[in-house]
């Protein structure tokens, strides 16, 4: 099974998907391998991407909101899914205020906030969902949701990151972009996902590579069998993985299909 982020790893900055990268993903489902897309994404900003590698074609399955859902492309049906509850919301929205962040959740297949910002925008536009502003974002939210994100300039946003580990310790808290913190349930991550779904298909973890390059990726790449960074890993992550291969912008991924399952 091959697991691959998305955004900055097999999309290029542009957010597109390469040729190069689109052949070696499904020569690799030719040859029977898994291809599973792992994402911070909602669900719907990254169907369009499975169907164009036949993700569905091949009977895989999609990881989205950081592992909080987990889909089957085939029977088009959720497997998993795992949402923060309404209080847990509230407290991140107040914690954000205290913290001077923006924060953003997800309701109905739209982004909800109480106003604009760069950052916020840059999300809109990855996911192509509307942004919708509400004058209170707690009575806005009156139902659970999958993950929060808490956005900021990089700098300021990174000395957030662990006064929110300690004051909402049952979270599961990490990066996905500088300017992007996000918040779901205890346990929920990419790594715990790729987990479940490999004990579905009962995968061995020796049997599974996953590529990523940010904070959220890192459970993942530490589960699998094999580790693997895109050249554009964050700095401080670079130990982690077992190969470095080449950036999201020079084919990484095609890369990694080469040297690891085609050889």
């Amino acid at each position: 099974m091959l697991v691959v982020d998305m955004d900055d790893t097999l999309l290029t900055d542009d957010h597109e998907l390469s040729t190069e990268n689109k052949a070696m993903l499904l020569k690799a489902q030719e040859m029977g391998v898994y291809v599973v897309l792992a994402s911070g994404r909602p669900t719907s900003a990254m169907i369009g991407y499975a169907q164009e590698l036949q993700c569905d074609v091949h009977n895989s399955y999609m990881i989205s909101f950081n592992g909080s859902t987990i889909t089957d492309l085939k029977q088009d049906k959720v497997l998993f899914e795992h949402s923060l509850t309404r209080n847990q919301i509230h407290s991140l929205y107040d914690f954000s205020q205290e913290n001077n962040t923006h924060i953003i959740t997800y309701l109905d297949g739209k982004i909800i906030s109480e106003r604009h910002s760069e950052y916020i925008d840059i999300e809109s536009t990855i996911t192509g969902l509307e942004l919708v502003i509400v004058p209170s974002f707690k009575e806005a939210v009156t139902s659970s949701a999958v993950k929060c994100l808490l956005l900021e300039e990089p700098k300021y946003l990174k000395t957030v990151e662990p006064k929110l580990k300690v004051a909402m310790p049952d979270l599961s808290v990490c990066m996905s972009k500088p300017f992007f913190l996000e918040a779901a349930p205890s346990g929920v991550h990419k790594g715990a996902a790729v987990q479940i779904l490999s004990q579905k298909l009962n995968i061995h973890q020796s049997e599974i590579i996953a590529v990523g390059n940010a904070g959220n990726d890192l459970s993942m790449v530490q589960y699998a069998g094999l580790g693997v960074w895109v050249d554009n890993v964050d700095h401080e992550l670079r130990e982690f993985g077992n190969v470095i291969v080449a950036s999201n912008n020079d084919n990484g991924v095609a890369e990694v299909v080469r040297r690891f399952i085609l050889e």
